[in-house]
């Protein structure tokens, strides 16, 4: 199996394939709009911007298994991270990362980068980076900030 064998469900439902990503530098991160965390929408969006057109992409994946801090729908939670943090990367349908219901592609980013409690999520705004070949090359813990990823990511753009 690799990366681009999954299929995600956009925020509206429908289908969208991860080999849509093949080539691309990605950011996969499990978000929460009332986290402690939730200000690093900015710093992701900051890295979306500055390296989108360079082959980054941010994959933004609503949780609410943490504390339940990601209530209110799909569109909610878009108009409230568009309106807060202006966010433009693309934002799927809530998911679950741990346990029975988690969402696939989540038990693979795990099972190729394992973090400190091995194969689970601790707590949402956990980030995985992907480099152009779909290879799960880090896991960051929800306390690294964005902006420490950047380095990271530049040297897999430049590949």
């Amino acid at each position: 199996m690799s990366i681009y064998d999954y299929v995600v469900k956009a925020q509206d439902g429908s289908d969208v394939s991860m080999r849509d990503y093949e080539g691309k530098v990605l950011l996969i991160v499990n978000t929460a709009t009332g986290c402690g965390f939730t200000p690093q929408y900015e710093g992701l969006e900051n890295l979306y911007e500055k390296y989108h057109d360079q082959g980054l992409e941010i994959l933004d994946f609503p949780c609410n298994q943490f504390g339940h801090q990601a209530p209110g729908t799909d569109q909610e939670i878009t108009s409230f991270c568009q309106m807060n943090y202006g966010v433009s990367f693309p934002q799927f349908k809530k998911i679950e990362v741990n346990g029975e219901n988690q969402e696939p592609l989540y038990e693979y980013l795990k099972s190729q980068q394992k973090g400190m409690m091995g194969n689970k999520i601790k707590w949402n705004f956990t980030k995985f980076l992907v480099d152009r070949e779909g290879n799960v090359v880090d896991r960051f813990a929800p306390t690294v900030e964005p902006a420490k990823i950047d380095s990271k990511i530049v040297e897999l753009l430049e590949k």
